[in-house]
């Protein structure tokens, strides 16, 4: 739990039971009930289950969204609040045509110059394009695709495989080591649209940056 956001997340999660009784009801399927894509809860809905507090950690409280399941968190943020609940997850405020800058965002991507090379493209065939809001917003991108690779500010000269979203403070952070991309993307900071294999690759850019003390 902690890595997730720390022991207030516990409260918004289900416990391992609603999946028990899911399983159960799989295996009381006929043999050939296979080959489905399944949802603890779509299925015990499709049961006849209506009270899902039972299997919540703390009843009544508002739960945690499912990152690869929930399509919108802003609704859900919107949801909690309305529940007197403090959302974890809270994505950034999108900001409108945020001003251009020079200042930590470009030291960042002079760091991000410095350490990729060939064999970083090679082995990562990704490009990236990052929306950035906040004190220094703007769009970077950063390209892994093509010779020894290139970054810089505005959109990627081709479409990006993968786009990120946060907001500029946090994404300095991340690129120095002070805020992990998981505890990032889990908590919200972080919105990822695209390749999520290629998201994670670019962890470990993140990590030669760290070495070459940004």
């Amino acid at each position: 739990m902690d890595m997730l956001g720390g022991d207030g997340v516990g409260k918004q999660c289900r416990t391992a039971d609603i999946m028990a009784d899911a399983a159960y009801v799989i295996l009381s399927q006929p043999k050939d009930y296979t080959g489905h894509f399944l949802v603890d809860e779509d299925l015990l809905r499709q049961q006849g289950v209506q009270d899902f507090d039972q299997y919540a950690v703390q009843p009544g409280h508002p739960l945690l969204p499912d990152f690869f399941l929930d399509e919108a968190p802003e609704t859900l943020v919107q949801q909690m609040e309305k529940h007197g609940a403090t959302p974890a997850f809270k994505p950034p405020a999108a900001s409108s045509a945020p001003p251009p800058s020079s200042g930590p965002i470009e030291s960042t991507f002079d760091v991000i110059r410095g350490v990729i090379n060939e064999d970083v493209v090679k082995s990562t065939q990704g490009i990236y394009q990052f929306d950035l809001s906040g004190d220094h917003g703007g769009v970077w991108f950063l390209d892994l695709k093509s010779g020894s690779g290139s970054a810089g500010q505005g959109e990627p000269p081709v479409k990006a495989d993968v786009v990120m979203t946060m907001d500029s403070n946090d994404f300095s952070k991340m690129f120095s080591g002070k805020l992990k991309p998981t505890m990032a993307f889990m908590t919200g900071k972080l919105r990822i649209k695209g390749d999520m294999t290629l998201a994670i690759k670019l962890e470990k850019l993140m990590s030669r940056m760290n070495k070459a003390k940004l």
